[in-house]
């Protein structure tokens, strides 16, 4: 693999050699004109402040050839200093949120200092970004957050899971499940669209994609039109790296960690002319420890109490590469193709402990139960994007295929106090296809409007297989029962529309999208059979009025669903335990959300305010009820009922929130970011004739504080709280977590030094106590075995620390920080 990887990437710099080799006529032409090597030198600066722009880009295009020749960055100082061949030129100087600066058909024939160029502030892309201040690791703009985890000490050597735990308003909790704002209902993107990095499984494929190869990560609470209408909490979009410096540069990060845990991960990128190449590529591996303890009281007396403790070891280990082509076919167009191959393993090998006790005779009796599983998850992505810029106003149109295959295949032997007992096979596979194009128009010097079209086709095939061992022969034996297949389709096709206009200090944006879904489920093994064809409609509006400079509120309206997954609507039972059985509803029906968003910002010198009322009214929401199925189950020779778990449209719900991130920075080596969220969660359903309605108030917050020590070592911690809350059946208790890192750049910023402990204290455990009508259960759940430890070394070769973390090579804007 090694040897293949070095082949590749000499072939890559043998071809752009190649091809970058001038013609013959243009070296006649060369000759004739006797050109030569010239420097041309200079100084950018910000023209308000008259601050040097530090890694500010100068561009040396030639029409003749329609592509860029040369061109460089500037240093600290805001100077250049670049050798060019002599010939006329048009030299761009460019520095995000800044507007770019032209000099057209520059004749360049000997050494020259262009002198001072003063770079002023971009109003029209000031418009979508609402604070312009020191550099942190929190952006803010008009719609969305957006997290720069290059920034992050605490995850060096970690995983999405890890980034997404430390992000403002994200939490992730015990079975790595992601929540906005305090709703597990959200929709994660990568680059804006559905990835094979997520696959089937998002949760542990979250936990496989290194940290390091993410960029940041876009908190997205109030989406445009222009996004699909899924997820009723809002979006988190996953930007990758990907550098567009001119040349090869990239970077490699190695990390070890405790409990046993070791990473290799880097990104090479060479841009030659109109060419881009770029390929992410990453190894993980991973032991990690956990306990599930779940202690169930029954209220009859005659059954007796249950106590499972079940301890695991956790091997995981998942390789992922992606790699592309970009191709600027002429200045205003450009092909970007890639593809993404990701295979991960894991091996949980876990140990149930099932302890009873007959409240009547006293009696203790344990049973031990063995569960290891293997999982095997194959993904491979192929995607294709065309971009065509029709002039520098915005007039744009894109067009974005994507085809992706996923398997995901889990094994597992059951052994029941030293007997083979049974064997689970669950095998899966998806295959998803996505067209998208997405056209915007200006109108006049302050609007635009812009249309689209997207369509997502999902297929997916789960066979789940049961085989129980014959008490005489030991042989196992296919169960008809509990093994079945299960087939599900979901074609989603969308349109929308959506106007945006600035008019003085006061700008909008409206939208509507229009989506239909098909749905089919096919279980051959039941004979059932169920078709739905759903139509919504889904208007967003988003005002925005500055009421000064340094201060302007906001106000969001979306409409949102929630449709069901696969597993919530396949009717066979799968079960998890001899006791514990989850079985899904087809006659689930999407849940529609209503949000409200009302926004103020206020930049005080040194501290910068971000606050949020929030409100969001759900119908048809789902909840996953537990019942006593009537059924029950000999275990040491007492009986015990079976309990069924599974979703329905249970209920209405009225969240309430209120959100505020506080940014202070003192001086440039200390700075704090806070973000606090208290929200009022109001359900009302019942089922079965019990009311499993709730009123809840809970609240979360985080507190980060980076500071730069003397010998430039960079010290950062992070304390995250998570109230208590509570439904009619669950009482979660509070948790509180703190993270601590140190890092230190070496060889002259080339390399850094980063070691970080998850968990300091030891307190990640989640408690939860489920009440129901026939039982009272405490759980308790550590995954990871509490704390962590991880060092990782990063080495970056023709690509500076800041030059990475503070801006891209794009010129789009879209980058810039607070």
């Amino acid at each position: 693999m090694i040897k293949t990887f070095i082949v590749f990437c000499l072939s890559i710099l043998v071809n752009a050699s190649l091809y970058s080799q001038p013609k013959q006529t243009e070296i006649t032409d060369v000759f004739n004109n006797v050109a030569k090597e010239v420097e041309i030198s200079g100084k950018v600066i910000d023209k308000d402040t008259k601050e040097p722009l530090v890694y500010a880009t100068v561009a040396f295009f030639s029409r003749a050839e329609n592509k860029i020749i040369t061109g460089g960055i500037t240093d600290d100082n805001g100077n250049f200093n670049i050798k060019v061949k002599s010939g006329t030129y048009d030299i761009s100087i460019e520095y995000i949120s800044f507007k770019t600066q032209t000099i057209e058909n520059k004749n360049v024939s000997a050494d020259e200092n262009l002198g001072t160029i003063a770079l002023e502030l971009d109003f029209a892309s000031l418009g979508e970004v609402e604070i312009i201040a020191e550099r942190t690791t929190v952006e803010i703009k008009l719609d969305k957050k957006i997290y720069n985890v290059g920034k992050d000490l605490t995850v060096s050597g970690g995983n999405v899971s890890d980034v997404l735990d430390n992000v403002p308003s994200v939490s992730v909790d015990a079975e790595g499940n992601v929540a906005l704002r305090g709703n597990d209902n959200v929709r994660i993107l990568i680059n804006g669209k559905p990835s094979g990095l997520v696959g089937l499984n998002s949760t542990e494929a979250l936990k496989q994609l290194p940290a390091e190869s993410i960029e940041r990560v876009e908190v997205i609470t109030s989406p445009s039109a222009r996004y699909e209408a899924e997820g009723t909490a809002g979006i988190l979009n996953i930007i990758l790296r990907r550098s567009k410096l001119l040349g090869l540069n990239g970077a490699i990060t190695a990390n070890v960690g405790n409990p046993d845990a070791a990473g290799i991960s880097g990104n090479i990128n060479y841009r030659t002319g109109n060419v881009n190449i770029f390929n992410t590529t990453s190894y993980r591996y991973r032991e990690s420890e956990g306990i599930w303890n779940n202690d169930v009281k029954y209220n009859d007396i005659n059954t007796p109490d249950l106590n499972e403790q079940r301890n695991w070891t956790d091997i995981g280990k998942g390789f992922n590469t992606n790699t592309g082509l970009e191709w600027y076919i002429n200045d205003s167009a450009s092909l970007t193709s890639s593809i993404v191959y990701s295979v991960n393993d894991n091996d949980d090998n876990s140990t149930n402990n099932l302890i009873q006790f007959n409240k009547i005779t006293g009696v203790t009796s344990t049973s031990v139960r063995l569960d290891p599983e293997r999982e095997e998850d194959k993904t491979i992505q192929y995607s294709l994007n065309f971009t065509k810029d029709f002039n520098d106003s915005g007039h744009k149109l894109t067009f974005d295929f994507q085809y992706e295959d996923s398997k995901e295949d889990e094994f597992s032997f059951i052994n029941e106090d030293g007997i083979d007992t049974e064997f689970v096979a669950t095998l899966e596979e998806d295959t998803k296809v996505l067209l998208q194009s997405d056209y915007t128009l200006p109108v006049g010097e302050m609007s635009q409007i812009e249309i689209g079209f997207r369509g997502n086709f999902s297929d997916r095939f789960t066979d789940y297989e049961v085989e129980l061992a014959d008490p005489i022969t030991g042989d196992f034996v296919l169960d008809t029962n509990l093994s079945n297949l299960f087939n599900f389709k979901q074609h989603i096709m969308a349109v929308y529309t959506q106007f945006g206009s600035k008019i003085g200090s006061f700008s909008y944006l409206l939208g509507l999208r229009l989506e239909n879904t098909r749905t089919t489920l096919d279980q051959p093994t039941s004979g059932d059979f169920n078709k739905k064809n759903q139509t919504g409609l889904f208007p967003t509006a988003n005002f925005s009025y500055e009421l000064s400079d340094t201060e302007s509120i906001s106000l969001g309206y979306n409409r949102r669903l929630r449709r069901p997954r696969g597993f919530m609507l396949n009717p066979f039972p799968s079960r998890s335990s001899l006791t514990n059985v989850f079985q899904g509803n087809p006659d689930l029906d999407p849940a529609y959300s209503d949000r409200f968003e009302i926004g103020y910002l206020n930049r005080l010198g040194k501290i910068t305010l971000n606050s949020s009322v929030y409100y969001g009214y759900s119908t048809d929401v789902f909840s996953f009820v537990s019942r006593d199925t009537g059924e029950t189950v000999i275990v040491n020779n007492e009986v015990f009922p079976v309990i069924q778990r599974g979703p329905i449209n249970l209920a209405t719900d009225k969240r309430l929130g209120f959100e505020l991130n506080v940014n202070y920075n003192p001086t440039r080596k200390w700075r704090v970011n806070t973000d606090f969220n208290l929200f009022n969660l109001k359900r009302e359903g019942e089922f079965n004739g019990i009311d499993l309605g709730s009123d809840v108030l809970t609240w979360t917050a985080r507190l980060t504080n980076k500071l730069t020590l003397p010998l430039g070592i960079d010290w950062q911690t992070n304390m995250n709280y998570r109230g208590p809350s509570s439904d009619a059946q669950n009482d979660r208790k509070a948790r509180f977590i703190t993270n601590m890192a140190l890092s230190k750049d070496l060889f002259n910023d080339q390399a850094s030094l980063a070691f970080n402990v998850r968990d300091v204290f030891d307190t990640g455990v989640f408690k939860n106590r489920i009440t129901a009508d026939t039982f009272i259960a405490d759980q308790e759940i550590q995954f990871r075995g509490g704390r962590t430890l991880n060092l990782a070394f990063t080495y970056r070769f023709n690509q500076q620390k800041q030059r990475e973390r503070n801006r891209s090579f794009n010129g789009d804007g879209g980058d810039m920080e607070m």
